[in-house]
């Protein structure tokens, strides 16, 4: 061996040891809390101080020969008694327990959702094979939206971050099935879901108290194969660490009042209506539900006192409410999955001096935090539904029938008989002799209509005059159609006579009514060119370039092609008593007027705020409160900049809206999409403010989605080709500005408002 060979076979095995040792450190650092967590052990069960159980620890760890690393994660499954590394007999090694407890140890010390799956992926889930994991927040309609994710494309996770209730996904069936749902490949299932190129997946329900608060949802690249008795369970309880994140609202206890805004809505409703808490043992598990409210409009079905009930437990004021499938069952699934429940009729039942009494009723149960209300309409539906078809075909001159064609019966109701003005005692007369009764100008119509629903089995109707033996001529509209068994033979025939001798009026009404149309059509028209004429007064079209200290604002504006369309987008530039100029761009939700003056609402409270003096996002939280309290319903997005020429830092925040694009060195880029709620959703919002200092040839275009946005693209897509058109070399900023209006492609016959601030 030569001594160049020696000296290569010397540094990889030097190589090889630094690495060992950066690996080792590594583990050490991720296993810090274990150790710190093992100590405290030590201190508990030895009874002595902290340096004490540390020169324990090390002591043992020596003796044993192994890491202190892999002896504390031994001391820590000891004691714990969880399942997070249950294992078969089998056995589960070291490496596989100590990633497991570095894990739950990350998720437990995580600040946020998001932290706790970058942890479970890289400790648990990766190793597994997996690919990417997301972890869903479920809300209280059973929405799904993602709290934390690993794995995916920014893009990816940004077009799944809500799930509107109702979606068939994959972590929606563990919501509703309340258990873990293995997919072996996604593709196959049907099922859409984030990652829909990653094959494999497994969600799991999160919760706690019975409660269900969100998803684990874990990918893996290709088809999944059946999983072994100890992944299923170490799965489950990294599902469990998930649901310490999610879960940010406590379970009510006995003594725990309900929110006022669930028992206002509670009162407010005119139908008996009661608000639950849960009641949980010690492992977890729902035992009852303590009545927290019961509304002003409340009626006990076993005639007692509202505060015979108030303060209760659901068993102990209704015990028949837990029998198998009814009420209980129902509340419990409502509250662990979020789903609401309701039904037109459903049995409620009450004990009277210990004699059962059962009640029919409509009953809505709903999930509102952790509480939840249940509302109900007492009624006896077999007489309710009897009278109420009695006096419908009363009112409507309507009468049934059905003819079986085997035996020949035939039944007419009483409301047929006298529209013919035949006695009960002539009996019915059959279909095919109806046109024996009709004038006989009517007949081929009628031979017609008999021959389409008794040979060509179709359903058919036909209007006739109908002459009774009275001598009463009466106009009526006879509907039929034909009951078929599976081999398409005619088995029975059913329908109804309806009485139109009033038709002459019907169409007198009806005449008057298209001349009422055309009337509201011509208001409609009108409101809608006054509104665009309010738009063109407060938002011109263009706007004459604002200079300012040493920064240059065009703006230009272009409404809904249908004047019917014409909404609350709106901007503003104007230089502030501050000598900073305020730069901002709304959308408010609607059409019309009522988009319209909303629009002018906003925009000049938002002017007078900034005098002020506040920063954007203090503008923003302000704006938030005027369209929540002070306006009509008002829901907006906006973005609002403040630039001081001093300092040439333009200091923005967004509510809902898109972010700016920046235009720097010939490259244009969207700004970090800083998060705030849109403007009215809620009364309490908070807005983040960020920063963007400007350089000489800079520009920043300010824009409503109008300008962007494709019904058949991706949203990300179309902002991807706004940055690409707004980089294109232009001489002066009047010219962007027009360009990216005139060759916009977006089709949602939106109105488009473009902002551009340039520094020369």
């Amino acid at each position: 061996m030569t001594a160049d060979e020696v000296g290569v076979g010397r540094l990889a095995g030097t190589v090889a040891r630094l690495r060992r040792e950066i690996d080792e450190a590594r583990a050490e650092a991720d296993g810090r809390a274990l150790v710190e967590l093992a100590k405290g052990v030590l201190v508990e069960r030895l009874r002595c101080g902290p340096a004490q159980a540390a020169a324990q620890l090390a002591l043992l760890a020596e003796r044993a020969g192994t890491t202190q690393l892999t002896l504390a994660v031994d001391i820590i499954n000891e004691v714990s008694g969880d399942e997070l590394t249950a294992v078969p007999a089998a056995g589960t090694d070291t490496a596989t327990a100590i990633r497991l407890r570095t894990a739950e140890s990350g998720a437990l010390h995580a600040g946020d959702t998001q932290s706790v799956a970058e942890s479970l992926f890289a400790h648990a889930l990766a190793p597994l094979g997996a690919s990417a994991v997301a972890i869903w927040l479920a809300g209280a309609d059973s929405s799904l939206t993602l709290a934390g994710h690993a794995g995916f494309a920014a893009g990816e996770a940004n077009r799944w971050r809500y799930v509107p209730p109702g979606v068939p996904t994959p972590a929606r069936r563990a919501l509703v099935e309340r258990e873990a749902v293995w997919i072996p490949d996604l593709g196959e299932s049907g099922l859409p879901s984030i990652g829909s190129t990653l094959r494999g997946r497994a969600t799991v329900p999160a919760g706690t108290g019975g409660r269900i608060t969100g998803v684990l949802e874990i990918c893996w690249p290709s088809p999944l194969p059946p999983q072994p008795l100890s992944v299923l369970k170490q799965v489950e309880a990294l599902a469990e660490l998930c649901a310490a994140t999610l879960d940010i609202t406590a379970p009510a206890g006995p003594a725990a009042p309900a929110p006022s805004e669930l028992t206002d809505l509670a009162d407010g409703l005119l139908d008996p209506a009661l608000v639950l808490g849960p009641e949980v043992s010690p492992d977890g598990t729902i035992t009852d539900f303590r009545v927290h409210h019961v509304n002003s409009a409340f009626v006990d079905l076993a005639g007692r006192p509202r505060t015979a009930v108030a303060g209760k437990t659901l068993l102990e004021a209704y015990p028949l409410a837990a029998a198998e499938g009814d009420l209980f069952d129902k509340i419990e699934r409502v509250l662990g999955t979020g789903e609401a429940f309701r039904a037109e009729q459903m049995n409620l039942a009450a004990l009277i001096d210990e004699v059962p009494l059962t009640v029919t009723a409509g009953v809505s149960i709903t999930r509102h935090g952790a509480l939840v209300l249940v509302v109900w309409r007492v009624q006896d539906e077999t007489t309710r539904l009897a009278n109420l078809l009695q006096h419908a075909q009363r009112l409507g001159r309507v009468g049934g029938f059905e003819e079986e064609r085997h035996s020949g019966t035939i039944v007419w109701n009483s409301q047929l008989y006298a529209l013919h003005g035949r006695d009960r005692g002539a009996g019915p007369i059959p279909l095919e002799e109806i046109a024996d009764h009709a004038h006989p100008d009517d007949v081929p119509a009628l031979n017609g209509f008999v021959q389409t629903v008794l040979r060509d089995h179709r359903h058919a109707s036909a209007a006739f005059r109908l002459q009774r033996p009275d001598g009463v001529t009466r106009h009526v509209r006879v509907i039929a159609e034909p009951v078929l068994d599976p081999l398409g033979t005619l088995l029975a025939v059913r329908g109804a006579y309806q009485d139109i001798s009033a038709q002459h009026w019907t169409e007198v009404a009806l005449s008057a009514t298209q001349d009422q149309l055309a009337i509201t059509a011509q208001e409609a028209a009108e409101r809608n060119k006054l509104t665009l004429q309010l738009q063109q007064v407060i938002m011109p079209p263009t706007h004459p370039t604002l200079e300012a200290f040493g920064l240059r604002v065009a703006v230009r504006y272009q409404p809904a092609a249908q004047e019917e369309l014409v909404g609350g987008d709106w901007y503003d530039a104007v230089v502030l008593p501050s000598k900073q100029i305020l730069v901002s761009v709304g959308d408010i939700t609607g059409h019309g007027i009522k988009g319209a003056t909303g629009m002018v609402v906003l925009r000049n409270a938002l002017r007078g705020l900034a005098a002020t003096g506040a920063g954007p996002a203090q503008l923003l939280t302000w704006l938030n409160l005027v369209a929540h309290h002070l306006a009509d319903h008002i829901f907006a997005t906006a973005i609002c900049g403040v630039y001081d020429p001093n300092t040439r830092v333009l200091r923005w925040a967004r509510a809902g809206h898109l972010p700016p694009v920046l235009v720097r060195g010939g490259r244009g880029e969207l700004l970090p999409m800083l998060p705030g709620m849109m403007l009215g959703a809620f009364a309490e919002a908070s807005y983040v403010e960020g920063e963007v200092v400007l350089e000489s040839g800079d520009t920043l275009v300010l824009y409503t989605d109008g300008l962007v946005e494709r019904r058949d693209l991706p949203l990300d897509d179309c902002l991807d080709r706004l940055c690409a058109a707004a980089q294109e070399p232009r001489a002066n900023l009047d010219e962007l500005l027009d360009h990216l209006l005139v060759h916009s492609d977006s089709n949602t016959d939106d109105d488009t408002c473009v902002v551009g601030v340039q520094l020369p």
